[in-house]
């Protein structure tokens, strides 16, 4: 009995038996491997031409998680819009496309990525087709679950990816001159590295914007589609603005950003230059276009004639009318998408765009600058606080003794706020009361302040075609806006605060118009 209990002991102790909190090797692995995997965090990423080749670029860490939470909210996503961009680009979730809102551009593709890969030449990484990026994280799930390695795919492309380890995958393009049934990985060269999720590729994610827009900035670019040394469009110019505007309120207004104090300064481009060129006058000028010297002629039909054509009645007419009309879409649109918007706009002209903006500014007409009879008898009453007949007003300036020559003449406010020096001279008035008279019915808010020569002609009276000038304040300044006298300048529907005018040729256009100097209290109509 002792020598079979003794033998029971030995075997209780080799091959004990399993507590209840132990479990099999089997069930370890299994459950330390399902705990080892992770779904893995998307980010959304568009795709951008630069240089003639496809980059993909992701969206801030705000529109990736808007894209994210619309595309997880179980609805429908086609039809389906999220702004992205600071509201400057739409992205249909649908079709996965995203749209320029405020300007023309192509339309470009979007993604939800997960999965990447990146060549020895390329510079960044490049995201899978979200089917195929399903296909490998499920691979890759299975991998990891069961540990089993060594997992080959191909993908739509007969390209051949294999997850050797979880830090250790491989994508093997097809070699030149490869079968049917496409080549062995140790048929094909130098393989590109894949990585799985955002957080092992070397990428920027920058933050969001502010979503308040303090101030609003239309930017009217110069001669030419390229708007500075590195050959850029305006579109992209007008983004290195935005940029170092955001990087100052971080830097200089940091804590008033943190504290919501402040919000942002939101810069739109003011394209002209294509509308203009889409004309038909690009044909006219390869039609006279020498074939010499090819390149340097078709730059200067792209560049520098735009200065000729700002020149011209009929090409001014289409530049302005342009500039104007996309600044006035451009803000109502802006107002549309921005209803809480409080805040004042400015404007900023490039080289001849800031030439192009002070014609259009210094011609800005409101009510109470119209030449309109009706608007000009309106104008008298709103600036002064006249009372409505003409007899009170001069009695106000003690020249009623003059109400009998303007009732001979038939003369009301209306007129008289018409009338030159020149004409009540005529009507008999004295230089004293004419001074007077024209101070006061003038209207107001009227760009004075230029100053231009009178050309005289052989017999020494002024020529037809010469500037009138005002009488009422600095003899010789212009009483009219600035620019050319057969262009027809459109309003803008908002007063602008600011006018800003970078590498400016104003001066020199100005002098070769004959302007001699601008006063210095000169300042625009609406401002």
């Amino acid at each position: 009995m002792s020598s079979v209990g003794s033998h029971q002991e030995q075997l209780s102790q080799s091959d004990p038996s399993p507590s209840p909190n132990s479990c099999s090797s089997f069930e370890l692995i299994d459950m330390d491997a399902a705990s080892l995997y992770e779904p893995v965090s998307p980010h959304w990423f568009y795709c951008k031409i630069i240089d003639s080749k496809e980059t993909w670029i992701p969206f801030n860490s705000e529109d990736s998680q808007q894209l994210e939470e619309a595309y997880g909210s179980g609805k429908d996503c086609n039809g389906r819009v999220v702004p992205t961009d600071g509201g400057r680009y739409d992205v249909h979730l649908g079709e996965r496309m995203r749209y320029a809102v405020y300007w023309d551009e192509l339309a470009t593709e979007v993604r939800r990525c997960t999965w990447f890969y990146k060549g020895d030449k390329d510079n960044k990484y490049v995201p899978y087709t979200e089917s195929f990026s399903q296909v490998l994280e499920e691979t890759y799930m299975l991998a990891v679950t069961l540990d089993e390695w060594k997992k080959k795919l191909e993908s739509p492309n007969r390209e051949i990816i294999i997850l050797h380890n979880p830090k250790l995958m491989v994508h093997y393009q097809p070699a030149p001159g490869a079968d049917e049934w496409g080549p062995t990985p140790t048929e094909q060269g130098r393989p590109r590295t894949v990585k799985r999720g955002l957080e092992n590729i070397s990428v920027d994610i920058h933050c969001g914007e502010p979503l308040q827009i303090d101030h609003l900035v239309f930017i009217v670019h110069g001669i030419g589609p390229a708007c500075d040394l590195r050959f850029r469009s305006i579109v992209q110019c007008v983004n290195d603005f935005r940029s170092v505007s955001l990087s100052l309120l971080q830097t200089h207004f940091k804590k008033a950003q943190e504290n919501q104090q402040i919000g942002r300064v939101e810069f739109l481009p003011v394209n002209w230059h294509s509308p203009l060129h889409s004309t038909g006058v690009d044909v006219d000028l390869q039609r006279i276009t020498l074939p010499s010297i090819n390149r340097l002629r078709h730059f200067t039909n792209d560049t520098i004639l735009d200065v000729f054509f700002y020149n011209s009645p009929t090409y001014c007419q289409t530049i302005v009318d342009t500039v104007a009309s996309e600044m006035n879409r451009i803000y109502t649109l802006f107002l549309h998408r921005n209803p809480d918007f409080k805040g004042g706009v400015s404007i900023a002209g490039h080289s001849l765009g800031s030439l192009i903006l002070f014609d259009i500014l210094t011609n800005q007409k409101d009510s109470l600058g119209d030449n309109d009879t009706e608007k000009a008898s309106l104008n008298i009453d709103m600036a002064q606080g006249d009372t409505p007949t003409l007899e009170e007003a001069l009695k106000k300036l003690q020249l009623s003794e003059f109400c009998s020559v303007f009732e001979k003449e038939q003369v009301d406010k209306a007129a008289l706020a018409l009338c030159t020096d020149t004409d009540l001279q005529e009507m008999g008035i004295p230089l004293g009361p004419r001074k007077k008279i024209l101070n006061y019915f003038r209207p107001t808010k009227t760009p004075t302040g230029i100053n231009r020569p009178s050309p005289q002609s052989a017999s020494g009276t002024s020529m037809s075609n010469a500037p009138k000038t005002s009488e009422s304040g600095n003899d010789g300044f212009l009483d009219v806006g600035i620019g050319q006298g057969s262009v027809k300048y459109p309003r803008l529907i908002y007063k602008p605060e600011i006018f800003f005018a970078f590498g400016s040729p104003i001066g020199m256009f100005l002098t070769v118009r004959g302007l001699r100097r601008i006063d210095p209290n000169y300042r625009f109509p609406t401002f």
